[in-house]
């Protein structure tokens, strides 16, 4: 597997595999000449299928050409210049959007910082610029509803015609449809508030998940007999409080095997990753927590007690959210609140039963 460098300022040094991540800046150190760069645009909160279809169209464009594909990508959301407090909330962080990119098969991603100045170009301003930082610049991947340039004036048509001057493809994906309706990160977001997480995974291009380090905790689910690992996680777009099913997993390294980190922490050396059935809460513990405690995701493995290879605090695991359970609530003891966690665990096997 070619490795590269990552690039992004501000970002430790680390890799992810076959992906590099630069500013449009110091684009021209990614690219020798002659080599035609297709460039998918957009901010691809959540990774959803309709991002994977301009992905998919990108990189054949590129493969067709023997050139590269990749995307340009904002950070902060052009929401946070505008609306500050009231900006859309995310459904990935930065990172982990970079993440979904390279788990696709980009070539590159240009994280580029939204200011005012980037704002303030106009719209038939817009294709030249990008030229003039990529001058192998060949295509342009958009979807169709795709607004750009000063006041949001540039769409797929004014795009289209200041870029074809420059010898430039416009690719306009049509948008992808579900259950009769178009898929949008807006619908997600809807979807993951309310609970909704088949509905939510059904338009995602990757089921959603949670991914970060173990840390210790209090320890008390050991004493009601539902040890959990927690993790911090306090997403912007925060999914319903709840108990879900989920799928663990987590990938065994050895210290001396490991190769390099990426932004989100996780390991990336090439090997396999080993995968548990669980039932997880994401919320504030209600039961044993008072007054304002930040949100965290507690996980309980449904395995044996033979199975003596499990994640400890400190490892990197990440949590894949398949199915919602129930609401979080407050329970009046712990006896009660045992007894809800056994029925939550017949639940969870029950669902992983029907798979």
């Amino acid at each position: 597997m070619r490795r590269v460098a990552f690039l992004r300022a501000g970002a430790r040094l680390g890799e992810i595999p076959k992906m590099r991540i630069c500013t449009l800046r110091n684009f021209s150190t990614l690219v020798s000449a002659g080599v035609p760069v297709c460039l998918a645009i957009g901010i691809f909160d959540g990774f959803h299928r309709g991002h994977a279809e301009i992905f998919s169209r990108a990189a054949k464009f590129a493969r067709q050409r023997g050139g590269i594909f990749g995307a340009l990508t904002f950070d902060p959301h052009p929401d946070v210049l505008f609306r500050g407090t009231a900006a859309t909330k995310l459904i990935y962080p930065l990172e982990s959007r970079l993440e979904k990119f390279a788990e696709f098969g980009a070539d590159f991603a240009v994280s580029e910082p939204f200011t005012r100045e980037f704002a303030g170009i106009r719209a038939e301003q817009f294709a030249a610029i990008l030229k003039e930082k990529i001058p192998e610049l060949a295509a342009i991947h958009i979807g169709e509803n795709f607004k750009f340039g000063a006041g949001r004036g540039g769409n797929a048509k004014v795009l289209h015609e200041s870029a074809e001057r420059l010898g430039i493809v416009v690719d306009a994906a049509p948008a992808v449809e579900w259950q009769g309706a178009k898929i949008s990160s807006t619908r997600v977001r809807e979807c993951l508030e309310r609970g909704d997480i088949r509905a939510a995974n059904a338009m995602l291009f990757k089921n959603y998940e949670a991914a970060g380090k173990i840390r210790g905790g209090h320890r008390l689910g050991r004493t009601i007999g539902f040890p959990t690992l927690n993790l911090p996680w306090n997403p912007e777009l925060a999914p319903r409080f709840g108990v879900y099913a989920v799928r663990l997993w987590w990938k065994r390294v050895a210290p001396a095997t490991v190769v390099a980190t990426n932004a989100a922490g996780l390991w990336r050396d090439g090997g396999g990753e080993i995968s548990f059935k669980g039932v997880a809460n994401f919320g504030v513990r209600p039961t044993v927590e008072s007054g304002i405690v930040a949100p965290k995701l507690e996980t309980f493995l449904l395995v044996g007690d033979d199975d003596k290879a499990l994640p400890t605090t400190g490892d990197e695991i990440r949590v894949e959210w398949l199915e919602f359970l129930r609401a979080e609530q407050r329970f009046d003891s712990l006896e009660k609140l045992r007894q809800q966690l056994a029925t939550d665990k017949v639940a969870a096997l029950k669902f992983f039963a029907a798979q």
